[in-house]
């Protein structure tokens, strides 16, 4: 009966312990632009659009910009996709991805837009 209990424990720890090995390896971090540099895995970048919004090839499906984050460091972006239709009014932009060859690659795009985001006065 003991033996019995103690094999049905180790099963259970054995997927107890699989299933945090798992969600640890698809956890993406936050991370700053200098850290985004150094680390080459993915992880999320927050931060601003400036003035320039960027460019986006419709031929091709590739969008360009500059990300800026509260500290001031700059990063180009790339993000291979149709444009999200409220890009032009975004502000704050958090992009999931990895740096490589000094071009931070995008796989998503998550946007704000300041209207979605106002106080509502009755």
């Amino acid at each position: 009966m003991k033996r019995r209990y103690l094999i049905g424990g180790v099963i259970i720890l054995a997927f107890i312990l699989f299933g945090m090995r798992t969600f640890m390896r698809h956890i993406t971090p936050y991370v700053s632009i200098a850290e985004a540099r150094r680390v080459h895995k993915t992880v999320q970048v927050s931060g601003f659009l400036g003035v320039n919004k960027g460019t986006y090839d419709p031929q091709t499906h590739s969008l360009r910009f500059i990300l800026t984050d509260k500290h001031g460091d700059s990063l180009l972006v790339t993000y291979r996709g149709v444009k999200p239709a409220n890009f032009d009014n975004a502000t704050s932009v958090v992009v999931i991805g990895k740096y490589d060859s000094g071009v931070f690659k995008a796989k998503k795009l998550l946007l704000k837009c300041p209207s979605k985001y106002k106080d509502r006065t009755l």
